[in-house]
């Protein structure tokens, strides 16, 4: 399997984009062949063979083995790698180009960072995880250099990320279809860390790790989902960050661009003795990214404890401060179209200010050679203050009593003006996250075949503190009390998932999940019939549910994999939308799904890589809300709407360089494509019209992302991405004629080329780079939401420079 785990990466660190030659591939230039195996003669499947300063490398496959050609005479350093063990370096010469035999003893490296990942630690080709899985590494990050997080992970094929805030601070992503506003439907960790502001109560990612100190991300759409919750429906994005290292090493990383942009990273580690340490320091700043101004500064550290041969401990704390003039406010219809005002601040004196301070522990402990527990706890807070000023639009133009005299638009057309009024709204919201959760990893024989069983349990508390503070004038941060209330929820989840070994080509998984979550609503003030007074009302809402859940994966022959797996989606109602403003708890269900997928992952040739897979999510219940607009009575939620999302993904590697024989010169083509149609699949009344085989809001067909890559000996690479959106519509009634206040309406399709130039210096362990993003200058609409048209990143030119020491 070693082209499988070389195509499934989207990155070419050694492992992503390797040179691979096997014994049947140009068997007479063959120069170097090898076995690499463990102390105790096991051999080590996967691992990383580099060829130190030439571009030519190898991954071992399923038996360790691996080879390499086209070597001239010379003397070469070989680097050999493979997670979980120490790196290695051999020293072999070339002469007329006899074959030379190697054999490299790993040893595994005493400590490692106790932490939860997604993908097996050992098993880079996905093939004990149950469904689609894919994985970033930094070398891939490397060449998106992105502004924001969201263009990394639009090369995962299956997700769409909606760019409605340039910077990335707030993520927007959706899987297969489903809804992307804030994230609401998929699970985002950090290190195996829930980092939404309450996880179970209200899932928005207000907050969004910085991608500029990622070391990598994982991606997880299929059934193995149930190990994580709460939410298993869309997917789980895990996003990972430097472990310390085993000898002193750091690095500087400054980015500048249009618009005032910088970006200055700093980061070093070590181990001492028993303890190891990695420190990370990011400032971000723009004076005007798009529409946006915006600042922030993210301090995280690491620690690694070695407790003796059968434990570790690891600590992570984290601080980030960020405040930018981020706005709810959008264009209207008629200012897109006249095209005057893309990326003024329509609301300068807006102000959003994130705070969070965050803290988890993890530690392992070896039971035996087959028992392991690991244990993780965490504990953060984040406070979220939103200032946002007061505005209005209306088909008539009237003007509002308290207008400001500032408009946006023309007053001349109907419905073709935004009034600015003189008044304040204050959101202020804090949130308080603590967890435990025990996981036992055990190796066992049930049944005379080979298990693996992972299980554990959560216990998790989450608390809200919300206020909403009317200004009297626009632009102040005080004002009067209108609503104050407390939510809180208590979660328990227990899960097991065991993988059963058949025969050595196939295994199955098997897993259930347990949810029980207690939400609470505590209502201190809020208005009444128009009168603000204070109150007493409290209400609960419980939830329980099993989530099961079953995968496969077949491996008939050396190069294909398929895999496959059926589990139950579940997502827990927002606390807000279980109970009401007036304390009555509305037991609605959570959101319930049957998901299932049928993929491949085959290599059958070394320069072609090629994974499909299909999907169906169908919904017995999503949470509707309930809006005059949409028909309904004007507030509140209901349990409503069966939708059903099918299609077909596709990732394609093809090396273009192994397939014309080149041997100074890598040359890579990849794409992701896919195609989903999500439609609601239950009759179903708005406005007198059914919307029963209507598309979803927010969910294109097509997603295409693709990208040519280049590296070479001298040091220079570059890549050209290319990056295709499907038109979408934004409501249930799929409307196609734009709304006058721009909320509603077919968004068009568009379609981005980004460029990337990368000059790697070795010998000053230096790399510069240079990054056009949308080098047509594409204009098209981002996204309506959540109150007017937001524009797509225009053409904006980035440059850095990362010294590494």
């Amino acid at each position: 399997m070693v082209p499988l785990v070389a195509a499934s990466f989207l990155n070419l660190e050694a492992s992503a984009y390797p040179v691979l030659l096997t014994k049947t591939e140009n068997e007479k230039e063959e120069v170097v062949r090898g076995t690499i195996r463990a102390k105790d003669g096991a051999p080590v499947p996967f691992a990383n063979i580099q060829v130190i300063g030439t571009i030519k490398g190898a991954v071992a496959d399923i038996d360790g083995a691996f080879s390499l050609a086209n070597l001239q005479n010379g003397t070469y350093t070989i680097k050999v790698s493979a997670v979980g063990y120490r790196s290695l370096t051999r020293e072999v010469t070339i002469i007329n180009g006899q074959i030379q035999e190697l054999e490299v003893i790993f040893e595994e490296m005493g400590v490692n960072m106790p932490e939860f990942t997604i993908i097996s630690a050992k098993d880079r080709l996905f093939s004990k995880t149950p469904g689609s899985v894919n994985y970033i590494d930094k070398r891939e990050l490397n060449f998106v250099n992105p502004i924001s997080i969201a263009e990394a992970l639009r090369r995962t094929p299956g997700v769409n990320v909606v760019e409605d805030e340039l910077t990335g601070m707030r993520l927007s992503m959706g899987i297969r279809g489903l809804d992307p506003n804030m994230s609401r439907s998929i699970l985002i960790l950090e290190d195996g860390v829930p980092v939404a502001l309450n996880p179970y109560g209200e899932p928005e990612m207000y907050y969004t790790p910085p991608v500029d100190r990622m070391e990598g991300m994982e991606i997880l759409k299929g059934s193995g989902q149930i190990l994580y919750g709460p939410r298993t429906i869309g997917g789980v994005v895990n996003f990972i960050t430097a472990n310390p290292p085993e000898s002193a090493q750091g690095r500087v990383n400054i980015q500048g661009g249009q618009g005032g942009f910088f970006s200055g990273l700093f980061n070093y580690g070590n181990t001492v003795g028993n303890t190891g340490y990695h420190v990370s320091l990011l400032r971000r700043s723009a004076e005007n990214l798009g529409p946006t101004t915006f600042g922030l500064v993210d301090l995280n550290a690491k620690f690694l404890f070695d407790l003796g041969e059968r434990s570790e401990l690891g600590m992570k704390v984290g601080f980030y401060d960020e405040s930018s003039n981020a706005t709810y406010i959008g264009m209207n219809q008629l200012m897109f179209e006249r095209g005057e005002n893309d990326f003024d601040a329509l609301a300068p004196d807006d102000l959003l200010e994130v705070r969070r301070l965050s803290m988890s522990l993890s530690h392992t402990y070896r039971l035996s050679d087959r028992a392991r527990l690991r244990t993780i706890a965490y504990g953060y807070t984040t406070t979220r203050n939103w200032s946002r000023q007061d505005f209005t639009i209306n088909a008539t133009n009237t003007a509002p009593s308290n207008w400001t005299g500032v408009f946006w638009g023309d007053l001349d057309v109907p419905g073709g003006a935004i009034f600015m009024r003189d008044g304040t709204g204050n959101r202020d919201r804090s949130y308080e996250v603590a967890g435990i959760e025990p996981r036992l990893e055990l190796d066992h024989d049930l049944f005379g075949v080979k298990n693996e069983l992972i299980t554990g349990v959560r216990f998790h508390s989450e608390r809200a503190f919300v206020q909403r503070v009317n200004g009297t004038r626009a632009g102040v941060r005080s004002g009067v009390l209108r609503e104050d209330e407390i939510r809180t929820g208590h979660a328990v989840s227990a899960y097991f998932q065991n993988t059963t070994e058949i025969t050595s080509k196939f295994d199955v998984n098997v897993g259930l999940r347990f949810e029980n979550y207690v939400a609470e609503r505590d209502i201190l003030r809020r208005p009444f019939a128009g009168v603000v007074r204070d109150t007493v009302l409290m209400a609960t809402n419980v939830i329980q549910e099993f989530i099961p859940g079953a995968g496969f994966n077949y491996r008939p022959v050396n190069h294909i994999n398929i895999f496959g797996g059926v589990h139950r989606g579940f997502g827990p109602p927002r606390l807000q939308d279980a109970i009401t403003g007036e304390g009555e708890a509305l037991d609605l269900d959570a959101e319930s799904s049957v998901n299932i997928e049928l993929g491949v992952r085959t290599q059958v040739f070394p320069w072609l890589f090629v994974e499909l897979a299909g999907f169906r999510m169908d919904f017995s219940n999503q949470i509707i809300p309930v809006a005059q607009s949409l028909g309904g009575a004007g507030f509140g939620v209901v349990n409503a709407g069966r939708t059903l999302h099918e299609g077909v993904e596709a990732m394609v590697n093809l090396e273009v360089s192994r397939l014309l024989n080149w041997e100074k010169v890598n040359l890579f083509y990849d794409a992701n494509i896919t195609y989903v149609n999500s439609v609601f699949g239950a009759d179903r009344i708005i406005n007198d019209v059914n919307v029963k085989g209507f598309r979803t809001p927010y969910a294109p067909e097509w997603l295409i992302n693709t990208a040519l890559t280049l590296e070479t000996e001298m040091g220079f690479g570059g890549r050209l991405t290319l990056n295709h959106v499907g038109e979408q519509f934004t409501d249930q009634l799929n409307s196609i004629d734009p709304s006058f206040d721009g909320r509603t309406g077919l968004m068009p399709s568009f379609t981005t080329i980004d460029a990337t130039l990368i000059y790697e210096v070795k010998k000053w362990n230096s790399r510069f780079n240079l990054t056009i993003k949308n080098i047509t200058n594409e204009r098209f609409i981002a996204s309506r939401r959540p109150e007017g048209i937001r524009m797509g990143l225009p053409r904006f030119i980035t440059a850095g420079y990362e010294f590494r020491f």
